[in-house]
Parts: C-alpha cells; sequence; structure tokens
C-alpha cells in the first residue's frame, strides 16, 4: 500500500537536502544523509488534502475556525501518549526553533543563562546565543554505547550559572536516546526546585522504536506542565517541513501570556494554510502509513547494524531508542574531525552531519539519516565500507 522503496528526484526541487551541494563544495555525485528531512512521499491522505485546496484555487489568509484542527490534535496526543491537551494550550507556529527563539526572548533576558545538554541539535546553541542569552553545556555522558543525563552536573550548573531555562532535546536528537519517565522526572523535580523553566523539543515524539515508549514531559506531573513549553510539529514526522506549521502547547496561562506577546512582536500571525491542512490530513488519517514506515525504518536501522558488524567493526553504532538518525562513533579511527569529514566527502561520496556542530561530545562522530529507500541506504553504506575498510584505527 505505501512504497517507501520508491526513489524519488529531488535534485531540481529547490532542497536543502540535494540541491546545496554545489554551493557547499560537494562532489557532483554525493549521496546526502546529512539535513533531518525524508526521501519518502508524504502520506497519500495529506496529498489529498493539499490537491483539493490547490484545485480550490484561492489561498487567502486563513486559520482553524472550527474544532476540527484542535480534536485531530488532541486524538493524537492522547491515543499515543496518554497526553489530555486543552484548546487554550495551542498556540500555531511556522516551525520548532522559531518558537524556541519565541520562548526563551518570552522568558528570560539577555545576559540569562539558558542550560542544553550536548551533543545536541546545533539549532539550540545558536538560538541561546543569537538572542544574547549566556549557553550554559550540561554535556551528556557517554558509557558503554549509551548516554546519560549528568544529574549532579545538571543540578551544580543551575545553582552556580544560576540558570533561568533548560532546553530538553526529547527525544534526543543527535544520540537517539527516549528519554524514560524516571529520567525526566530527576531532571524535572530539579528544575522546579530551582525554579528554572523548561523548554521540551518534542518534535521527533513519533519516531519510538520497539520496546520504547515517548513519554511527554509536561503530561507527568503538573507542576512540569506549568513550568514548561512543549514544541510539537507534524513536519519530521510526515516530512512536512517546507510547509511550516508548529504546534506549541503551553497550559499555564502566564507563560502563554508571555509566549503570545513575544510572539505578536515577531510580527507573525495568520499560521500556512497549506501546513494545517497537511497537519489536520496527517493526524487524522495519517498513523497508518505512520506505523508501516516505522517498521521499515527499524528494518534500514538493522542493514546498518548488520553492515557496521560485519564489515566495520571500527565504527560504532549508538543504538538509537528512537529518531531516524543515526549517531555513529569513529573515534576508534582516531582522525583529526576535518580529515575525518573530508574523507566522508570526497572518498566515500556521502554527506552526513559533522559531530562538532552538535557541539561538546560531538568529536569523532557522525549523524547518518537513514530516512530514504533501501537501495539509496544500501548504496551509501557500500561507499562507506569501500572507504574505510583499508584504514588502520587507534584503541
Amino acid at each position: 500500500m505505501y512504497n517507501f522503496d520508491e526513489i524519488i528526484e529531488r535534485h531540481g526541487t529547490n532542497s536543502i537536502k540535494y540541491d546545496l551541494a554545489a554551493k557547499k563544495g560537494m562532489p557532483e555525485d554525493i549521496l546526502p544523509f546529512w539535513v533531518a528531512d525524508m526521501d519518502f512521499k508524504s502520506p497519500p491522505e495529506v496529498l489529498k488534502a493539499l490537491s483539493q485546496r490547490v484545485n480550490h484555487g484561492i489561498f487567502g489568509y486563513s486559520d482553524t475556525i472550527d474544532e476540527s484542527y484542535f480534536n485531530a490534535l488532541y486524538n493524537w496526543y492522547s491515543e499515543r501518549f496518554d497526553w489530555q491537551i486543552r484548546p487554550e494550550w495551542v498556540i500555531k507556529s511556522p516551525g520548532v526553533v522559531f518558537s524556541i527563539c519565541t520562548a526563551i526572548r518570552a522568558l528570560t533576558k539577555p545576559g540569562d543563562a539558558v542550560m542544553i545538554q550536548q551533543p545536541v541539535y546545533y539549532p539550540f546553541e545558536n538560538s541561546v546565543k543569537d538572542n544574547d542569552r549566556r549557553i550554559i553545556v550540561n554535556q551528556l555522558l557517554y558509557s558503554d554505547g549509551r548516554y546519560e543525563m549528568n544529574f549532579d552536573e545538571f543540578e551544580r550548573l543551575i545553582v552556580e550559572e544560576n540558570v533561568k531555562l533548560f532546553i530538553l532535546c526529547n527525544p534526543h536528537n543527535p544520540v537517539g536516546r527516549v528519554w524514560t519517565s524516571e529520567e525526566l522526572i530527576h531532571a524535572g523535580d530539579i528544575c522546579v526546585r530551582h525554579g528554572v523553566y523548561v523548554i521540551s523539543d518534542e518534535i521527533h515524539q513519533d519516531f519510538i522504536y520497539p520496546g520504547y515508549r515517548h513519554t511527554v514531559f509536561a503530561g507527568l506531573k503538573p507542576e512540569y506542565s506549568d513550568i514548561s513549553i512543549t514544541c510539537t510539529a507534524p513536519s519530521k514526522t510526515f516530512n512536512l517541513p517546507g510547509l511550516q506549521i508548529s504546534n506549541v502547547f503551553i497550559s499555564n496561562a502566564k507563560i502563554r501570556r508571555l509566549y503570545t506577546e513575544e510572539l505578536r512582536r515577531t510580527g507573525y500571525s495568520q499560521p500556512n494554510l497549506m501546513g494545517m491542512l497537511a497537519c489536520q490530513a496527517a493526524y487524522e488519517k495519517g498513523a497508518q502509513w505512520l506505523d508501516k514506515l516505522i517498521a521499515y525504518l527499524a528494518d534500514n536501522l538493522a542493514l546498518i547494524r548488520e553492515l557496521l558488524d560485519d564489515e566495520l567493526p571500527s565504527i560504532s553504532l549508538v543504538e538509537p531508542e528512537g529518531t531516524y538518525l543515526v549517531w555513529l562513533d569513529f573515534s576508534r579511527y582516531g582522525l583529526p574531525d576535518r580529515e575525518l569529514e573530508q574523507l566522508l566527502i570526497h572518498k566515500a561520496k556521502i554527506w552526513l552531519s559533522p559531530g562538532p556542530a552538535f557541539g561538546a561530545g560531538g568529536q569523532g562522530f557522525q549523524r547518518f539519516n537513514i530516512a530514504c529507500p533501501r537501495a539509496v541506504l544500501q548504496q551509501g553504506l557500500n561507499r562507506l565500507k569501500e572507504s574505510f575498510k583499508d584504514i588502520g584505527r587507534k584503541i
């Protein structure tokens, strides 16, 4: 019913993933596995909804008028995450990073300390610094192929640096952790104790592998909901980032007022019409497509796991619990990051996201996007194997 093996030509479609290669000085025949969008068509139900509006032919100022949009969100979060939202909590925005920046300005002042947990999605650091706030890094602990939060340092830094805001990545990009309720409670209790606001980026919440479960931070305790802003979007889940729609949930009336006041100062008002239509259609009718996709991604993950185990044991897979982004540890080769990156680009001719871009702890790593047809993934893995099979390693 859904053909995830279909290879769709994306060159010449204004795709950052494909059409930016020449401007970045990449080889013409490089395979891109870097930016986090997928090489799959969005669900047919979404395409149908968009096609119907295109055929209507009028794209005037738009917003959700009836309850159908909220009901689609409510049912999705209630059924998949056991989280019951309310209509007044929902604020639409063009994207999660936009929402994070808006929240930073709404909840902190220039010079205030904002904490992130690197290695982490690099726009977190940019969002803090670009808004003249002070970045505080609580680096994740990496041991035996698994990442954990350093809770002792987490609380110490909050106290010593007078941290006002914590940006949580849940599930975590790029290390693939799906934080447990116990971990989130540990972090949440510390934030409540010291009056720290939390922005919870949960954009990857729908990509969870068997044996794991996503927990909405704000849904764990009323006091967490009272200090947090939950940022979500259908863009990763249904491959819709170009339609620019995000849903932000804020239960605390004061925080919601501060956020909406800052949102108005940006000049943003009506959301993207096509984004809203796509979001509603996806949440109403896209569950079966998503379940099939997750199974396909699990098979892609098995393919990369098998190749590394059999052919390239010096490259360690940080086993992902969620997301379609695989975090690979190349550190056994002992290569400087710049040399590793050039080898991948010009010898293997695969374009990954270099680990240092994700901050502290990213050295020696590369992020690999596996959300592509299996034949494309196999081609990329073959290039990786041929380029690294004769390279010695350092233990």
